[in-house]
């Protein structure tokens, strides 16, 4: 297993990270013994970097996570996530609570739940506008102090809002969606990482399985799948969409891989502190994603990648109006 570091203090882990969310919400339909297997199977392989959090299941996901890893603990850099609350009446509603004495119990019930006791990588999920980055920061330094999480790190935070954090704890990694159809962290964030030495944890590398060519009309999705009404998977969009996937898969033919193999490794590519984490149900594909490792392009395959794929060309917004009103805290 190819290895990299997360920041030049960071820890040293697999180059590519496995994202749990799917196995248990979102992506439709999902098997609880297959993503344990799944799980293992990674471990085996030697990736040992898995991203979770409490939201996705809710909690659901993070027990699940807690069962696959059962004694192999030494073997895992486990990552989780607080901050995004969903109302009870309404789990489509979500909130961002940062205030101290959530994040200690949100920590808490994380470890319950994982079966751990301690959290490699503990991200706040999105920044709270309510609250400030340094009492956020400064609770989740405490957490580092009791022995509780190890590394602290952001979701989808600002510029400004990782060198406030930087201040009060050594943030480790962010984390922010960063595919071929998705550049935004190039406005700053991925400079920001550099400059202060953050590693930076892609999510979405495979632009939520777009990317793969796997996709072919919405009909593909199942009826609980929110892409089915994700506004880059409606309507127009969809189908422009769509147009760009088929030039990904012939630069794919031209070096031997898959679209989903040159996808993840033009994110590999972007820099030596980037690891991603691409998130999937079946063992044949998190093989696929591992071979994207041996994939190398040069400068003429990545030039040849921006002509066809440059910045913002995608069509419709990440999310709706909701959800993207919680970027870039």
């Amino acid at each position: 297993m190819q290895l990299r570091t997360l920041g030049p203090r960071g820890p040293q882990i697999s180059s590519l990270g496995l994202g749990c969310m799917g196995m248990s919400e979102f992506y439709g339909a999902h098997d609880d013994a297959e993503s344990i297997r799944l799980i293992r199977h990674a471990l085996d392989a030697g990736l040992d970097f898995l991203d979770t959090a409490d939201i996705y299941g809710p909690h659901t996901n993070e027990v699940l996570v807690g069962k696959a890893i059962q004694g192999r603990r030494d073997e895992v850099f486990l990552a989780t996530k607080f901050g995004i609350v969903r109302d009870p009446n309404d789990v489509a509603k979500r909130g961002v609570n940062g205030r101290p004495d959530y994040v200690r119990e949100a920590c808490d019930a994380s470890l319950k739940r994982l079966g751990v006791d301690h959290i490699d990588l503990y991200y706040q999920h999105r920044v709270d506008p309510d609250t400030p980055i340094e009492d956020t920061v400064g609770a989740m330094a405490g957490l580092v102090q009791a022995g509780k999480v190890r590394f602290v790190g952001l979701s989808e935070p600002s510029a400004a809002t990782i060198e406030r954090a930087h201040v009060v704890h050594p943030i480790t990694a962010v984390q922010s969606e960063y595919s071929l159809w998705t550049r935004d962290p190039e406005d700053g964030i991925l400079q920001i990482c550099e400059k202060l030495g953050i590693g930076f944890v892609p999510y979405s590398p495979l632009g939520r399985g777009f990317l793969t060519g796997a996709i072919k009309s919405p009909d593909d999705f199942d009826d609980d799948d929110y892409r089915k009404h994700s506004p880059r998977f409606e309507g127009e969009n969809f189908a422009k969409n769509l147009k760009l996937v088929d030039k990904v898969r012939e630069l794919a033919a031209g070096k031997g891989c898959t679209p989903a193999q040159l996808a993840l490794a033009w994110v590999l590519a972007q820099g030596a502190h980037i690891v991603p984490i691409p998130g999937t149900k079946r063992i044949k594909y998190l093989d696929e994603n591992l071979g994207a490792l041996d994939v190398v392009l040069d400068e003429a395959d990545l030039a040849a990648i921006d002509e066809v794929f440059p910045r913002d060309v995608a069509a419709g917004t990440r999310y709706h109006a909701s959800m993207m009103s919680l970027l870039r805290g």
